[in-house]
């Protein structure tokens, strides 16, 4: 069997993201899980750009409305967040939608809404 692109980073990214569920529990908005991201990806020494910004082109023209990722983590992983009570495949397809627009092949999709701690790796 192959092994998973960027096995190793996801599972560190997990580790928090569960550190923050246990700590936060279910509940908040949205923008408080990624406040505490910020927090915990800083005291892990993980690199990240917070709501990276991509551009859409149609055609060879820009288009005036972007994509934002939550996270862009070690220049290579889109981490999209959410706080609802269960993902759906209109979250995977939001990340696969991220994914090709800025070119990178992994996402994690985490969910903090539910009673457990939910992702996805989503692989385009």
């Amino acid at each position: 069997m192959a092994e998973l692109l960027y096995r190793e980073e996801t599972h560190r990214l997990i580790g928090p993201c569960m550190e923050i569920h246990r700590e936060l529990g279910k509940g908040h908005d949205e923008v408080i899980y990624k406040d505490a991201l910020v927090v915990e990806l800083g005291r892990a020494a993980i690199p990240f750009e917070r709501e990276k910004k991509y551009e859409i082109h149609y055609k060879g023209v820009l288009l005036p409305h972007f994509y934002f990722a939550d996270f862009v983590v070690w220049d290579k992983i889109i981490f999209e967040a959410k706080a609802v009570d269960k993902l759906t495949d209109s979250h995977v397809k939001q990340v696969l939608n991220y994914l090709a627009a800025s070119k990178l092949r992994v996402g994690l999709l985490v969910n903090f809404g539910a009673d457990s701690l939910e992702w996805k790796r989503v692989i385009l």
